[in-house]
C-alpha cells in the first residue's frame, strides 16, 4: 500500500496504480523552504503549482498603500499558485509566502500537460479539484458580501481547523477582511 500523502490525495478522486504514481512522481520536484520564504513573488511569470506536503502557505496582496490581503492558506493537501499568472501567463500579481518551514511538491505547467497526457484519468481529478475551488472562492465571495464578521470568521475555524496555532492573528484578520482589533473582540464573543 502506497501512503504517499500525494497518492492519498490523489487517490480520493481516481484509482491509481503504483506504476502510475510512479510515473506522477517523476513530474513533481520536491522542495523545501524556510519560513518567511516566497515561494512566488509578485511581478513575476508564474507556469508551476504547488502541493504543501509539510507546513503551511499564505497567498497574499500587497495594495498600492502596502497593505495586505490575504486571499489563501494552503496547509497539507492543499494546491497553492498565482493562478491567474499560471493559466493567462501574465505576471503574478500575488505572494505565496511560507508560514512556517514547508515542504512542497512543485509541478511545472507544461509538464503536468505532458502526465496528462500519459494518464488521461488525472484529468478528472484536475477537473475536480478546480470545480473544488470555484466553488470555494464563490462561496467566499459570497460570505464576504453577506455575512457579518462573526460569521466569516466560524466558517474561517471550519475551512481551516488548528490553523489559529500556526499563522499570525494579522493574516487571519487579514482573510477575513477586518482589523486584528475586530479579530480580539469577534474571538471574545465567539467564546
Amino acid at each position: 500500500m502506497i501512503t504517499h500523502p500525494l497518492h492519498k490525495h490523489l487517490s480520493k478522486e481516481i484509482d491509481l496504480s503504483k506504476e502510475e504514481f510512479d510515473i506522477i512522481l517523476e513530474y513533481f520536484t520536491p522542495l523545501s523552504f524556510k519560513k518567511k520564504s516566497l515561494v512566488i513573488t509578485s511581478n513575476q511569470y508564474v507556469s508551476d503549482q504547488y502541493f504543501v506536503l509539510k507546513g503551511c502557505l499564505r497567498t497574499y496582496l500587497l495594495d498600492t498603500s502596502a497593505k495586505e490581503h490575504t486571499l489563501q492558506f494552503a496547509i497539507e493537501n492543499w494546491w497553492s499558485s498565482d493562478y491567474i499568472s499560471y493559466y493567462t501567463g501574465v505576471k503574478s500579481i500575488l505572494n505565496v509566502e511560507c508560514i512556517e518551514d514547508t515542504d512542497l511538491l512543485k509541478v511545472k505547467k507544461e509538464d503536468l500537460e505532458q502526465l496528462l497526457l500519459r494518464i488521461p484519468k488525472l484529468e478528472h481529478f484536475f477537473r475536480k479539484q478546480l470545480e473544488s475551488a470555484f466553488v470555494s472562492f464563490q462561496k467566499r465571495i459570497l460570505s464576504n458580501l453577506n455575512n457579518t464578521a462573526e460569521e466569516r470568521y466560524t466558517t474561517f475555524l471550519t475551512r481551516y481547523p488548528n490553523i489559529e496555532q500556526r499563522v499570525k492573528n494579522y493574516q487571519i484578520a487579514s482573510y477575513l477582511g477586518i482589523t486584528p482589533e475586530s479579530l480580539s473582540r469577534i474571538r471574545k464573543q465567539v467564546k
